[in-house]
């Protein structure tokens, strides 16, 4: 079923075209990948898509209604958006922050319910921060504060999450973690779009990957689909070993075309033994 539907979108900013007749759909229970370089609009599109950006032109269709009508509350439930970098200004607690996913499932003035911190300690311990739920969330660490906003997000327990570079600024362990657990939130009924930089972890756990390119959506299918020679050299500028290990994807870049490295020069060899040692 089509959760979220964006119909030729565009987006201007002045003379600046972000979006220019963009189109994705989001089921429920698929994970896609957002990628593509930097300033290709994937952060615009992500904005769009959760109703905080109004297009130019274009239509955005939330459970089939344009997603600005209904009260803000129910789409609030519905529809979760993790923004890249989340500053916090207010000395809380982690809990309590956690605790604010819940919100949209409160009555004005209504205290938590047992359900509602049965969620939060779930969400918690799923993003792995539930041993720093006494912590002041200015003393954290970037990493350990953009875990936190996730399971902020993961609180809510939405039918559409929508993360913007949630890996971003993580260590390896926890890049897997965050990646294996938006992995699991969609293979239990959630529709969830994530962009990404790494394109190796965008293989690895999104079902589809779309790519983004000077503000349109220039591909859109399996990572095996996508991810071609062509796609590497001509989007991303980039050569790449591509290949399937342990049932999943990866990409290893390799060089920058733009030094001379052609989409059609003969890619690396990386010995079986060799991926084995970066698993």
């Amino acid at each position: 079923m089509t959760a979220l539907a964006l119909d030729r979108v565009a987006v201007r900013f002045g003379d600046h075209v972000a979006l220019d007749d963009a189109s994705v759909t989001v089921s429920r229970g698929e994970m896609i990948g957002l990628i593509g370089p930097n300033g290709a609009g994937k952060t615009t599109l992500l904005r769009v898509a959760a109703g905080l950006l109004r297009p130019a032109g274009g239509r955005v269709l939330l459970d089939g209604r344009p997603i600005g009508t209904g009260d803000r509350r129910s789409r609030a439930r519905l529809l979760a958006y993790l923004p890249q970098g989340a500053p916090c200004h207010w000395p809380l607690e982690v809990r309590r922050l956690v605790t604010l996913g819940r919100l949209p499932h409160l009555l004005p003035w209504q205290a938590p319910t047992g359900t509602d911190a049965e969620a939060v300690t779930s969400a918690l311990d799923l993003a792995d921060v539930g041993h720093l739920v006494g912590r002041d969330v200015l003393t954290l660490s970037g990493g350990e504060r953009a875990r936190v906003l996730l399971a902020r997000a993961l609180a809510v327990e939405p039918a559409l999450l929508l993360a913007d570079e949630p890996v971003s600024g993580l260590d390896p362990a926890h890049q897997l973690r965050v990646m294996t657990v938006l992995r699991a939130r969609a293979d239990a009924g959630t529709g969830v779009v994530v962009t990404l930089h790494d394109l190796g972890l965008a293989a690895r756990f999104c079902r589809r990957l779309v790519v983004v390119d000077g503000g349109r959506v220039v591909a859109d299918g399996t990572p095996a689909d996508v991810l071609t020679p062509e796609t590497l050299a001509n989007v991303f500028r980039i050569r790449a070993r591509v290949g399937t290990w342990q049932g999943s994807r990866y990409v290893v870049p390799w060089a920058v075309t733009d030094e001379g490295e052609g989409a059609d020069s003969d890619q690396p060899v990386l010995h079986p033994a060799a991926a084995g040692r970066l698993r």
